[in-house]
Formats: structure tokens, sequence, C-alpha cells
């Protein structure tokens, strides 16, 4: 039952964000940066509030892939703000799985996400102080299931404060990575506002 809500509930976000991005296609939003600054700019702090808490929300409740979020981050403010407001969501969004994983516990797990994954990190991650190294460096690269790394580090014994500097510390890369990266594609393949 949790699980078909949760993936009804992804499903149901991500169709509002491309009803959202159709939105601003049809208005013109996306034609250069600067209307979509302009655009954002009458929403003062409301956009980039807004946007933080869908980053931090889309870590518990996945609408669009990290890295999307994160592209989504650099293209409506700039490379900078679009950088920090990403890194403050997803830490936001991180420590809110952490905790909710740590009050629903292991059963969670097993509601919301496939049993081949819950296997895999099972068996390559361990417990203890290897269980914390592998979830910082799995943490500080951008290719892991960093959302799901989250839920499963607040079912183990980690400390909040361990846990806390492992995301502060080793999400910049990650994030400076899918940023840039996505960035480069965007403009380079697409040729947006090259």
């Amino acid at each position: 039952m949790v699980k078909k809500w949760y993936q009804a509930a992804s499903l149901t976000g991500l169709f509002l964000c491309a009803a959202l991005a159709f939105l601003f296609w049809r208005a013109g939003v996306f034609t250069s940066r600067e209307a979509l600054t302009d655009y954002l700019a009458q929403f003062g702090w409301g956009a980039p509030l807004v946007f933080v808490a869908f980053q931090a929300v889309q870590v518990v409740l996945p609408i669009l892939p990290g890295g999307l979020g994160c592209l989504a981050g650099v293209i409506f403010f700039g490379a900078w703000r679009g950088f920090w407001f990403n890194y403050i969501g997803i830490c936001l969004g991180s420590l809110a799985a952490f905790a909710i994983a740590r009050s629903c516990g292991r059963p969670l797990l097993e509601s919301l996400f496939p049993p081949r994954l819950i296997e895999k990190y099972d068996n390559k991650l361990g417990s203890g102080n290897r269980f914390a190294r592998w979830f910082a460096f799995l943490i500080f690269i951008p290719v892991a299931p960093d959302d799901y790394l989250c839920f499963l580090a607040g079912t183990t014994s980690m400390r909040w404060q361990l846990y806390t500097a492992i995301i502060l510390l080793c999400k910049p890369a990650s994030i400076a990575l899918y940023s840039m990266g996505l960035t480069a594609v965007a403009q380079n393949i697409f040729g947006l506002w090259r």
C-alpha cells in the first residue's frame, strides 16, 4: 500500500513538473536566460524558497532525477546561486530522509524500494565504520542512488552528527559535478542559452 502511494505521488509530481515546464515554454519563459530571469524576479525570494523546498521534497519523494533538479537550479538562478539553492535543498531533504527512516525503521525501506537494491547495498556497505566510509564515498560521487542511501543510513546505528557531517561535506562535490556537467550538455548539445 505504501509503495503504491509513493509511486503515485512521484508520478503526480512528475506530471505537474512537465505541465509547468510546458506552460513556461508556451509563455516564452524559456526563450532566453533574460526572459527566465525577468519572470522569476517578479516572485522575489519566493522563487528560491519554492525551489529549495522542491529540492528537499524530491529527495524524500522522487519527482525528477536528482541531476535534472540540479540542472534546473543552474538554469533558473545561474551557476553560483543555483549551486547554493541546490545544496541547501538537497541537504535539507537528505536530513529529512534520514529522520523518516530513523523513525519508521527497516520496514519503510522494504515497502518503498526494490529488494534487489536493498540487498545490493546491504552486502556492499556492511555496517559500523565500514558503512560510514562507504556511505561518505558514495555521497561524494555523483552516480550513486543518494536518496536511497539517505534512507538506508537512517536504519543503521549511524549517529546524527556523523551523518550530518557527511552530508554537508560530501554533497557539494556531486552537486557541483551534476550542475556543471548537465549545464555543459544543455548548452553544447541542445544549444540552450549558449
